[in-house]
């Protein structure tokens, strides 16, 4: 290997703070692109009804410390968030955002799509809700209007998300009344908000199958590529296997699965078909309510 192409596999630093690091030049060009895989999907009869909307929960989080002590500078992932956005409000469905403070949304802007029209437009119209997103704890205490919740992926996931009583809340409450959680890549870590002081054998999602980001590329490729500084904190398909839950895919393919109401997708190859699934199960759904 030559010094410019082991130069390329280092993290990039990130000056706004010490010790962290955006992904390297070579990871980058493994797993982003210019465009996604939007394929022109429509829905000729979207939701006009105005009562359903989606409630999305981001993370407000930027950095994630990794085992060394390096911050790895990340937050949601722009097309795992933004591509099934564009397709469950292209149905008709509106979107509102909540993090659990009511701080702003964290995009990793170095994955962003910038020749993607859809992603692009789809940022300009939730622009606002993603700089001032509503207060989580404020939202969950009435959701009654709100057909699904939907957490995005990105290694911010990992942060704040799943340390939430208030996703607890949003969790039990959509198990229990017959709603949606729709998730995807590193954002199936929100499902773990439903353990918080559960026993394991009574976790939520015991028993469920779903797709997520493989372990095995967090402690193997993303390291060596450079596209995380260091060994994971802790790893999500490990901790969803100890509550019960079936991970299906050991690779990433752009599946996706459903499995109840739970709808979850293997990484941003499946952001597409992951929106696509979500806005069809929804439309189905609110025209028997």
């Amino acid at each position: 290997m030559s010094d410019t192409q082991h130069e390329d596999r280092r993290p990039t630093p990130d000056l706004a703070e010490e010790n962290a690091c955006f992904p390297s030049p070579y990871s980058l060009t493994q797993y982003t692109s210019s465009k996604t895989d939007f394929d022109g999907t429509t829905y000729p009869n979207p939701y006009k009804g105005g009562k359903w909307k989606v409630l999305m929960i981001a993370s407000q989080e930027r950095y994630l410390m990794m085992q060394n002590g390096k911050f790895f500078s990340t937050g949601n992932h722009p097309v795992e968030m933004l591509l099934p956005m564009y397709h469950m409000d292209l149905a008709g469905f509106e979107i509102d955002v909540a993090t659990p403070s009511g701080d702003p949304v964290k995009l990793e802007m170095w994955a962003f799509p910038q020749e993607d029209e859809v992603v692009k437009a789809t940022y300009e119209k939730y622009r606002a809700k993603l700089k001032a997103p509503k207060k989580l704890p404020e939202v969950v205490k009435d959701l009654d209007n709100y057909i699904g919740v939907f957490i995005p992926g990105g290694h911010g996931a990992l942060n704040d998300v799943p340390f939430s009583e208030d996703v607890k809340k949003a969790l039990f409450w959509a198990h229990n009344n017959d709603r949606y959680v729709i998730s995807l890549c590193h954002g199936p870590a929100g499902l773990l908000a439903a353990g918080l002081g559960e026993n394991k054998e009574d976790f939520l999602f015991r028993g469920y199958e779903v797709c997520v980001f493989p372990d095995s590329l967090d402690t193997g490729a993303n390291i060596e590529i450079g596209y995380i500084p260091g060994p994971m904190p802790w790893l999500v398909g490990e901790r969803l296997r100890e509550l019960g839950v079936k991970i299906l895919n050991s690779d990433i393919t752009g599946k996706v699965h459903k499995d109840r109401r739970l709808l979850t997708g293997d990484s941003p190859l499946a952001s597409n078909n992951l929106g696509k699934l979500a806005a069809e199960t929804l439309l189905a759904d609110v025209a028997t309510r």
